[in-house]
């Protein structure tokens, strides 16, 4: 009767240990609200776990990315695994290097781009630990400012993006997009970065273009063969320049006045 009731316990015990195990996910969900013409790129890489001593080549261990054909294959949603094992030795997700890019017009070579990331540490301090609501997602703010220049004798428009951090007032950092957590926090939860865009383009270089009711002008400098012209305190003799889709203009970003 007493080994009876013993393996009768021990039946009983078993789906309760499968359960358990069973019910703690392995991954958490990377995702990302942007503007339109907004993607992202996601890199994640692994270490050795806490208190482990062993290594695994680069080679064996190459970082999962997600959305790397970018522009034809896109998903918001990235699934991370937490933790993996390669080579025998336990791995866990230390950072996901994050490249936003953004078009502005239908070219190749038409986007910007710049960089954000996630860092996951054991030991990430209490004031940059990101904390999740009730729902289990966690939030982190951006803010991203296109820059426009010319380039070539035709001065075609060109843009470059930047991307700063918004801190917890919601002021604009100097610093990029970025949240840190805990690995043991991220179980079957969601982390989401929340990008916008400034509502005002400015030029990328200064004494480069006027500002005029309407939009922005573009200096003369020295002639259509000078790559820089800056305006060196002449504000009235301007340039034409071409849009990415080949327009002819004389304002930006209205095209014509």
């Amino acid at each position: 009767m007493s080994q009876a009731l013993q393996r009768l316990a021990l039946a009983c015990c078993v789906p309760l240990m499968a359960s358990c195990s069973i019910g703690k996910s392995n991954t958490f969900t990377f995702t990302a609200d942007m503007p339109p013409n907004f993607k992202y790129v996601a890199a994640v890489y692994y270490v050795p776990d806490k208190d482990e001593t062993c290594t695994v080549p680069r080679a064996d261990n190459k970082a999962p990315v997600f959305n790397y054909k970018w522009r034809k294959e896109y998903q918001p949603d990235a699934e991370i695994a937490i933790r993996r094992t390669r080579n025998g030795c336990p791995l866990v997700v230390n950072r996901i290097e994050l490249e936003i890019y953004a078009t502005y017009g239908n070219d190749f070579g038409d986007f910007g781009a710049d960089n954000a990331g996630v860092s996951i540490r054991y030991d990430v301090a209490e004031q940059y630990k990101g904390t999740f609501n009730a729902a289990g997602e966690s939030e982190f703010y951006g803010q991203c400012q296109w820059f426009f220049r010319t380039s070539g004798k035709p001065r075609v428009l060109r843009k470059l993006l930047d991307c700063k951090l918004i801190d917890a007032q919601g002021n604009l950092s100097r610093y990029r997009p970025a949240a840190a957590f805990n690995p043991d926090e991220l179980s079957g939860k969601t982390v989401r970065m929340k990008i916008k865009l400034a509502e005002e383009e400015k030029p990328a270089w200064k004494d480069t273009w006027v500002k005029v009711p309407g939009g922005w002008k573009r200096c003369m400098g020295k002639g259509y063969e000078d790559q820089r012209a800056y305006c060196n305190v002449n504000y009235t003799d301007f340039s034409t320049f071409q849009m990415p889709d080949g327009q002819k203009c004389t304002i930006y970003p209205g095209c014509t006045e």
